[in-house]
This record gives structure tokens, C-alpha cells and sequence, in this order.
């Protein structure tokens, strides 16, 4: 990212959350990437108005793919992972494992074949490996937008939990499908989905337990506020670019290395309680920041789907797609994953869940990895269906969720009494 870009995106994100705290009082995540999006269509209108200058090309520059998986996912992963308690997981860890691991297969296979059918329909061309990968995009739930938007609606604590550990751990899980799905697209040997998983997951825990063991061995014995942050930061970068090195998931180990931090800080108490808070403090801010840098670029970029013919049928499709697979992925891994927390009944936890599953920066990364693998055409539908299901999902569902999830909590309440 150039310094040009990085100030323009400063200045978006400075306006728009300062108007936004004081006239529209919208949760910050939703109301950066509508009002950015805004931005952007306004801007295509003008400059092919005014001086004729393709600003699509140039919204196509912006690198939401360079900027996430090589740059700052793992911050926002640990950032997000470390508020997490490990005797809360041990607590739900049947119910976390069978929504991210469970849910996300069978929401990518469903996905998959209800957009394989919609193709046949209107004639698209789409194999079904081409569908199932596609659906491997869309598949895991974003942990940005759960820990962002989701934590503000004052969620009961052991479904937002769920939540959390569901988007945290899913990611892994979507790589690997997606790497077994475009191996079979591109005719390559992918090593099939268990392996694959196997070498995904097995490695990142390895690592990123590895790699937080030695680092937490300096954070402990260290008396300065600020080499402990820095501790962290090393902590995570570190075991994040090893995975990537090694073919293994860096996003698994990220959280992996957030959760281990924050255990290990609860059981040795090695910081004064100021020093805690301010770093608590600083990784929050940290957080706040790179997720504000997200939602501005996903919907400032959200302008390259204009360029597309049929884009509302393309984005209905995807949209309508994406809710049925995740209903049903839901309805059925729900059968198997124990006792529903907080009092709800089942179909109450797969409205809350289907609702609450909000896609992010990931998916959208993913789908742009998907270019060299596919004809122009097709990737511009996977871009274009992606980015409509982000936009619905963090816009839509995001503003409508504090609602929905006020009219469950009184049935759950009713049911109760």
C-alpha cells in the first residue's frame, strides 16, 4: 500500500466514523463500509462524468488480498482470539469444533451445489468443482465482523462465545477446503481434504503453541510495559509467517497464539494491573484500527462488481444461495453438537447462527486467490457473488441482527417460563 493510499484511507475512516458517532450512531464496522461503498459509487459517477479516467481499473489496485493474508490478518486474529478464555472453550469445545469444522464442510458442499444448479439454470458454464470451491470462499463465518459487530448487541455470553469460536477457528477449515476444491479445478494433486486438514491444523497448533511458549517465557520475566507488547507482536507475527513457510495455517495459529496468551497471562498474573490494561488497551486500539482499514478497502472496492453483467441476478443468486446452505449446514451439525447454550431451542439457535453469520476480508481474499485458476469470466462471478454475499451479510444482516436477536430472546424467555 502506497503512502497515498494509506492517507486516503485515514481520511475515510476519520470522517466517517467521526459523522457516524455523531448523526447516524451505527455500529462503526457497518457504517465504514456502507458509507465507503457510497463513496466509491459516487466517485465511478463523477470521474466517468467529469474526466473519463477508468477509476474502476484503479479500485481493482487496492490489494485487500495482499493486505489480509500477508499483512494483517494474524494481528486481527490475535487480537481478537486473546479476549477469548480457555476455560470457556474447554466448556463448549464439542459444540466450537462441530460448528467449524462440521458446519463449514457441509455449508461449502451445499453452497456448492445449489449455486452448480442455479449455473445450470441460467446457463452459466460453471463445473461443479468450480461451485464447490466457490463455495469453500464463502463458507467460513468472518471473526472480524463476530468479534466487531457481533460483541456489541449484548449477546448472551456462551452463544456470542460460540460465535467467536466458531469464526476464529473456521478459517483453517476454509483453506483447506478451498485448497482440495481448486486442486480439483485446476487438475492438480491437492493430497485430499483430511490430509490436508491434517497438515493445516496439526501444524498450526503445533507452532503457534511452540512459538507462544518461548515467547511468554520473555513477556513473563520482562518489567517494561512496552517490550511485552512488543513480546506479543513478535509472538504472533512469528508464528504466522513460520505456518505460511510451512503450509500450514497461519490463521489457526494466530488464535491459537491469542487464546495461549491469554490463558498464560490469567494463570502466572505476571502484570500490574495498570500495565494489564494498557495492554489490553493498545491491542484493542490496534484491532479498531486494521479492522476500520478493512471495511473501508471491501467497500471502497466494492465498485468492482459494477463492471459485471446480470450483477443482480448474480448477487441474488449468491445471496439466497449462501442462506439456504447455511440453514441447512446448521440444521444438521446442530444434531450432533451436544446441548445448545443460554435455554435456546434448536431452530432459535439456527436463526440466531444463520443470521450471525456474517462473511469478511477472508472470503474476499480467497476469491481473489481463485484468478489464476479460472477463466476471466468465471472469476469475475466468484468475485462478484463474493462480494455481494459480504456486503448483504455485514450490511444487511449486521444492521437487522440487534432485532432478530431481540425477537428470539423473547421467545427463549417465553419458552423458559
Amino acid at each position: 500500500m502506497s503512502i497515498y493510499a494509506f492517507v486516503a484511507i485515514i481520511v475515510i475512516v476519520v470522517v466517517l466514523s467521526f459523522f457516524n458517532e455523531k448523526v447516524t450512531k451505527l455500529p462503526n464496522e457497518i457504517a465504514l463500509m456502507l458509507f465507503s461503498t457510497v463513496i466509491g459509487v459516487f466517485t465511478v459517477i463523477a470521474t466517468a462524468l467529469f474526466s473519463g479516467a477508468d477509476i474502476l481499473e484503479q479500485a481493482q489496485l487496492m490489494d485487500i488480498e495482499g493486505f489480509l493474508l500477508e499483512g494483517v490478518l494474524c494481528f486481527m486474529l490475535f487480537a481478537g482470539s486473546f479476549r477469548m478464555k480457555l476455560a470457556d472453550f474447554k466448556a463448549q469445545a464439542r459444540q466450537i469444533t462441530v460448528l467449524a469444522f462440521v458446519c463449514t464442510l457441509l455449508g461449502a458442499v451445499f453452497y456448492g451445489l445449489l449455486f452448480y444448479g442455479a449455473s445450470l439454470l441460467f446457463g452459466a458454464g460453471l463445473s461443479l468443482p468450480v461451485c464447490l470451491m466457490f463455495g469453500s470462499i464463502i463458507a467460513p463465518t468472518d471473526p472480524i465482523a463476530a468479534t466487531g459487530i457481533l460483541s456489541k448487541f449484548g449477546l448472551p455470553k456462551n452463544i456470542s462465545f460460540l460465535i467467536q469460536g466458531e469464526s476464529l477457528f473456521n478459517d483453517g477449515v476454509g483453506v483447506a477446503l478451498f485448497v482440495f476444491f481448486s486442486g480439483m479445478v485446476t487438475s492438480a494433486s491437492s493430497g485430499g481434504f483430511f490430509a490436508v486438514m491434517l497438515q493445516e491444523v496439526l501444524g498450526a497448533l503445533l507452532v503457534g503453541a511452540a512459538v507462544t511458549a518461548v515467547c511468554f517465557l520473555m513477556f513473563r520475566f520482562s518489567k517494561s510495559r512496552m517490550t511485552r507488547i512488543f513480546i506479543s507482536l513478535l509472538a504472533v507475527s512469528l508464528s504466522y509467517s513460520i505456518c505460511e513457510l510451512c503450509d500450514f495455517s497461519g490463521a489457526i495459529a494466530s488464535v491459537v497464539c491469542g487464546i495461549l496468551f491469554s490463558a498464560l497471562r490469567s494463570r502466572f498474573s505476571v502484570e500490574e494491573p495498570d500495565d494489564a490494561r494498557s495492554f489490553d488497551g493498545i491491542w484493542e486500539t490496534l484491532d479498531a484500527l486494521l479492522n476500520s482499514f478493512l471495511y473501508v478497502m471491501l467497500g471502497v472496492s466494492f465498485v468492482r462488481i459494477l463492471q459485471m453483467d446480470q450483477v443482480v441476478v448474480l448477487a441474488l443468486v449468491a445471496i439466497t444461495a449462501n442462506l439456504i446452505a447455511r440453514v441447512g449446514s446448521l440444521s444438521l451439525s446442530s444434531l450432533i453438537m451436544g446441548k445448545i447454550p443460554d435455554g435456546y431451542s434448536r431452530f432459535n439457535f439456527i436463526k440466531l447462527l444463520t443470521w450471525g453469520g456474517l462473511r469478511g476480508g477472508l472470503s474476499v481474499a480467497l476469491a481473489m486467490s481463485a484468478k489464476e485458476m479460472v477463466p476471466e469470466e468465471i472469476y469475475f462471478i466468484i468475485l462478484g457473488g463474493t462480494y455481494a454475499i459480504v456486503f448483504f451479510t455485514t450490511v444487511v444482516q449486521g444492521l437487522t441482527l440487534k432485532p432478530v436477536y431481540r425477537r428470539i430472546s423473547r421467545s427463549v424467555q417465553g419458552n423458559a417460563q
